[in-house]
């Protein structure tokens, strides 16, 4: 079974460059190196793999060239509060909420145009309107069923701070996906309710280094239980099945902060150098070429815009009975306070 392995996960993770429409990968990490003259620069913290589909079909539509400077949500978006007014970047795309938000609240995004608000739902952008959600993945239990029943399960993500959990589930805690899900029990629990769930975790739950390798736990047995992403297994389960092959998936519903969904934003920065191309590409991803995109790729992640409907093997999206929260809300810096006063960062 795997130790605690905070030091590990605790490693800055390289940035990478991908300059799209004919320049080769690979290249300066974010903020850093040439960019082609008029070139739209997007700080991806989404998957690169959708976010080059994205940005291959924007430039053969439209010309306009897109460059990715790859990372991960918390350290693109410190990394434009670094930079403030002076970043070169246009766009940020991140794969949840709490980044986005903390850029937002450093008053560093322009208001999406309202015709690109009108493509996404209510429930998946921010009441602000100062980005807007792009995608969606939902929150899941990952069960071994020959360590335990489906009748054994928890009814609630906030059932494993209990004792009987103990040694029994695990979780990648210092992943940005994992501390989205936290800043849904702040929401929901409130700052001393999530502090005790913490505190369960920290006695009760294995630490791994991310989500597939907290499947691949659950599908070797180290554990009866893990807490992911649904997309994780989905894909997998859509390949050879390596990885997930004897477990399956529930769905905690009933607003539970476990049924919690993970909104992917899009924003506009502020000081955009080019702001009205950065506008057409948030447009282009939410319209329904982008979503499409989305939903009939690789990703198994939800379309949250254009009506565009997500693979026919994932549960209808609506269906979930996810708790209702603003997404603006969402506390990316209280939530790492929190886990780290608990040890678990």
């Amino acid at each position: 079974m795997p130790s605690r392995l905070r030091h590990a996960l605790l490693a800055p993770v390289a940035l990478t460059a991908l300059l799209i429409a004919g320049c080769s990968a690979g290249g300066p990490g974010a903020g850093e190196g040439p960019t082609p003259d008029g070139a739209l620069v997007v700080y991806n913290a989404q998957h690169e793999e959708l976010t080059t589909e994205w940005a291959e079909a924007f430039t053969e539509e439209t010309g306009i060239e897109v460059v990715l400077r790859n990372g991960d949500d918390s350290e693109l978006g410190n990394q434009l509060v670094q930079e403030g007014a002076a970043s070169k970047a246009d766009v940020f795309l991140t794969e949840n909420s709490p980044a986005m938000s903390l850029v937002e609240q450093a008053g560093l995004l322009a208001p999406v145009d309202e015709a690109t608000l009108a493509l996404v739902p209510e429930q998946y952008r921010p009441a602000s309107g100062d980005w807007t959600g792009i995608a969606a993945r939902s929150t899941v239990v990952v069960y071994n069923p020959e360590l335990i029943s489906e009748a054994e399960l928890p009814t609630s993500l906030l059932d494993l701070a209990k004792p009987e959990w103990k040694g029994r589930w695990g979780a990648a805690p210092a992943k940005a996906d994992f501390q989205a899900i936290v800043s849904a029990v702040v929401e929901t629990q409130g700052e001393d309710g999530a502090r005790e769930w913490l505190e369960g975790m920290a006695r009760n739950a294995t630490e791994y280094r991310n989500n597939i390798v907290t499947m691949k736990a659950v599908n070797a047995g180290e554990v009866p239980v893990g807490v992911i992403y649904h997309y994780y297994w989905y894909r997998d389960q859509d390949a050879v099945a390596e990885d997930s092959g004897i477990t399956k998936l529930h769905y905690f519903g009933n607003q539970d902060p476990g049924a919690f969904v993970s909104v992917s934003g899009g924003g506009v920065l502020e000081n955009a150098p080019h702001a009205d191309e950065a506008q057409q590409f948030l447009a282009f991803v939410v319209g329904e070429q982008g979503q499409k995109i989305l939903g009939e790729g690789y990703s198994f992640e939800y379309p949250v815009a254009s009506d565009v409907s997500a693979k026919s093997a994932l549960p209808p999206l609506d269906g979930l009975n996810a708790p209702v929260i603003d997404p603006s809300t969402l506390n990316g810096p209280k939530v790492i306070e929190l886990m780290t006063e608990t040890g678990l960062l």
